[in-house]
């Protein structure tokens, strides 16, 4: 048997005993002091416990009671997410791909464009190698020749999305929109006046002091980013306090007409999506508890800073240049949010393989010895990665060393909704809740990219399992998990 097999096969043995050292150290530590308890007589038991001083007596029991009172007082208050909902899309938006390259086609006639037959078969190319499915949905306004990119149809976008999710999701919870106490809201693209926090208190009604904020410009992590932000407000606020947070992206205003190849991307990838969720500092009918939220931003590099970059192309269109780096870029970003997340959630068996493996390379030279990759699978049962695009889905499998099942929602999601930007975790979570594999204590690491460059990470510990979690997948996840070609042949 080669080494490397009996390592395999030694492994699990390292991981129980280093895991569980505590109660390894404690269990021989108990018995000796049982052993020694039951040498010494009964008599001499209670003079030595009448020659303590009260001195000793205070010290042992109230310094330590102390302490741990001080501990639960001082530490981060619990926040826990009630529940979510995703913006159901109609077959009436269905754009399967023939229906949006012909339209392509058309575009390329309209007066002002400059999208010619070469952009129509870059996309077509590019469609065929996506991952996207033919029932991706785009808004009313895309459906149009040309489509219509003014302030009205923007608006009946974001009203069609973000309201039907956060009415699904009240009518799941039983809460009533003045009981918020604090709305997130956040929206790369499309920032109107008055904001979408503004949009939605006015629609619901509610109450005048409801904190409130609108996030722009922050990319498809800006979903996490809003979460880490709720929470924020959440542990500084009375006991029971509620937040509402809202996730979407508007892309009425967003089609690009240009003829420039990394600003067509966006067009063929992006699709219509949201998902509101409710957060709440009461453990009463939560359905997860939020364990840690780890932003990892790269901004400070010129690369980093422009590889997701919104600009206007030589003739003027308006679009968003995804940069050929981008990858390699989303890697760096990847490795410094693990780096920081790692710590927090690994069992400490793979904490010590990793500082072992840290140490060896700064002593021996890092050329002989590769990195030790932590096995986050020990610290998640679930994977809920950006459904940004196929490359990022595959790049993310192969350096975490996921298998196809730990990256089949967001596969999935991808194949379905398309790329929903920062709301497309909560669509792989329905997804993961609508195939029943959720189970109580089961973790979840949500991990999301965005512009600026950012990796943003949410770690949940699920509490409750949904009874009837079909969510967005109602009509089709029984059809699920398809199979996916590298190219999609029409």
């Amino acid at each position: 048997m080669s080494s490397a097999a009996q390592l395999k096969r030694l492994k699990p043995v390292y991981q129980c005993v280093v895991n569980n050292f505590l109660l390894v150290l404690a269990v021989p530590l108990a018995v000796a002091g049982v052993v020694s308890l039951a040498r010494v007589g009964p008599e001499e038991l209670l003079a030595k416990l009448q020659a303590l001083r009260p001195v000793h007596v205070f010290l042992a029991v109230f310094l330590p009671a102390a302490a741990a009172t001080l501990y639960l007082m001082m530490r981060p208050r619990a926040v826990y997410l009630v529940d979510y909902a995703c913006f159901r899309t109609k077959a009436s938006g269905r754009v399967p791909f023939g229906t949006f390259l012909e339209h392509a086609k058309l575009v390329t006639f309209i007066e002002g464009a400059s999208i010619d037959e070469r952009s129509v078969r870059f996309m077509t190319r590019l469609l065929e190698r996506s991952g996207l499915g033919e029932e991706t949905c785009l808004p009313p306004a895309h459906h149009y020749i040309p489509p219509f990119r003014n302030l009205e149809a923007s608006r009946e976008e974001v009203e069609l999305v973000i309201f039907s999710a956060i009415d699904d999701l009240l009518a799941k919870t039983g809460v009533k929109p003045e009981a918020v106490d604090f709305l997130v809201v956040n929206c790369s693209l499309f920032a109107p006046v008055p904001s979408f926090a503004d949009m939605i208190i006015h629609r619901y009604g509610m109450r005048s002091d409801v904190r409130n904020v609108h996030l722009s410009g922050m990319g498809c992590s800006a979903g996490l980013v809003s979460v880490g932000l709720a929470r924020n407000f959440l542990q500084t606020a009375p006991r029971g306090s509620t937040a509402l947070v809202v996730s979407t992206e508007t892309i009425t205003p967003n089609y690009y007409v240009g003829k420039e190849r990394a600003m067509l991307l966006p067009n063929c990838l992006f699709r219509m999506g949201g998902a509101a969720a409710l957060l709440s500092t009461s453990p009463a009918k939560a359905r997860f508890r939020l364990s840690r939220v780890v932003r990892t931003l790269t901004g400070a590099q010129d690369g980093a800073y422009r590889c997701v970059y919104q600009e206007e192309d030589e003739e003027g269109h308006r679009g968003i240049n995804l940069n050929k780096d981008l990858m390699t870029i989303a890697g760096d970003a990847l490795k410094a949010n693990i780096t920081a997340i790692g710590p927090l959630v690994l069992p400490a068996s793979e904490q010590l393989l990793f500082a072992l493996s840290f140490i060896a390379r700064r002593v021996f030279g890092s050329k002989g010895i590769k990195p030790y990759l932590p096995d986050f699978r020990m610290a998640f049962e679930h994977f809920c990665i950006h459904a940004g695009g196929r490359a990022v889905i595959d790049e993310l499998q192969k350096s975490l060393n996921l298998s196809d099942e730990h990256v089949e929602a967001s596969r999935m999601a991808l194949h379905r909704f398309g790329n929903t930007s920062s709301s497309s975790l909560w669509y792989e979570l329905a997804y993961i809740e609508a195939k029943g594999r959720m189970r109580k204590g089961d973790r979840v690491w949500m991990i999301g990219f965005g512009s600026g460059f950012k990796c943003n990470s949410a770690a949940w510990e699920c509490i409750e399992p949904a009874r009837d979690a079909q969510g967005p997948w109602a009509e089709c996840i029984s059809r699920y998990p398809v199979d996916i070609p590298d190219v999609l042949k029409h």
